[in-house]
């Protein structure tokens, strides 16, 4: 949900022309019959609710919509899947940190992850893990705003 006047919960991830929230799936996080060759940024377009929203709602959607982009049709993330989305889609974040401890205990416990899958919760613990050990976000810090 983006705060936005008229939006509620159902509403955030619901693209227009999708059916009424009663025949919607009951996650917002489920695959839906999106193909997966359009763009996020032409699908954070379509969502209504995102219109007014701020860049930190549209960060949060962008990365739950890659999420659901990626994962299996039972709403989760295979451990393969989600291996590849760090090299791929998090990889200024995740460059440098091979040779940290945290971050090969990061790795070892997604290997080790006592389901075969990630759900959506998994999967932002994960990417908020890699961001806050990261040299990048050192360097975000670093910026000057003034």
């Amino acid at each position: 949900m983006c705060g936005c006047l008229h939006s509620t919960p159902d509403q955030a991830l619901r693209l227009e022309g999708d059916p009424s929230p009663s025949a919607a799936p009951a996650s917002t996080l489920a695959p839906r019959k999106m193909r997966k060759s359009i763009s996020i940024s032409k699908q954070l377009a379509s969502i209504k609710a995102l219109r007014k929203c701020s860049d930190l709602e549209k960060a949060i959607a962008t990365a739950a919509l890659i999420f659901r982009n990626s994962s299996e049709p039972d709403g989760k993330l295979g451990k393969a899947a989600a291996k590849n989305l760090l090299q791929t889609q998090f990889r200024n974040f995740t460059e440098g940190q091979e040779t940290k401890p945290r971050y090969k205990v990061l790795l070892s416990e997604l290997d080790k992850h006592t389901e075969t899958k990630l759900d959506f919760e998994d999967f932002m613990i994960l990417l908020l893990s890699i961001t806050i050990m990261s040299d990048l976000l050192q360097n975000i810090w670093s910026v000057k705003i003034m």
